[in-house]
């Protein structure tokens, strides 16, 4: 079974990798129907549409362009690479909008930014 290092996660958002980055979450999430009959003694379910939210944490860096970009309202189109860009390595792939950005600051710590994301449309997997 492969292990993998946070610190080998990559994000790019329209191509260019987004500087200054600490962690991220991607979320999966699929609707359930139920398609239980009149006569069943017990309930049953089918799958129904899927949909993907994250979140990107960063150190505040304001000269990178690719953070610059990540504002509420924006679109964004995404590659997040939980094992780093090396062949082989897997991949998710898609669109987004930008949900909310905040800028953390306390006295003893280094300045943040978080990024909520909501994708729109299929959440590709595939490798480099």
């Amino acid at each position: 079974m492969a292990t993998h290092f946070g610190k080998e996660g990559v994000v790019t958002a329209g191509g260019t990798g987004i500087g200054e980055l600490t962690g991220y979450t991607l979320e999966t999430t699929s609707d359930v129907v139920e398609d239980t009959q009149l006569s069943d003694s017990t309930k049953s379910f089918v799958s129904g549409r899927t949909s993907f939210s994250g979140t990107l944490e960063m150190s505040y860096d304001e000269t990178d362009s690719p953070q610059q970009t990540l504002t509420a309202g924006s679109s964004i189109a995404f590659v997040l690479l939980p094992e780093g860009n090396s062949s082989g390595d897997e991949t998710f792939t898609g669109s987004g909008i930008v949900t909310g950005m905040s800028v953390n600051v306390t006295l003893d710590g280094i300045t943040t930014r978080s990024v909520t994301f909501q994708g729109t449309g299929a959440l590709t997997r595939g490798t480099v």
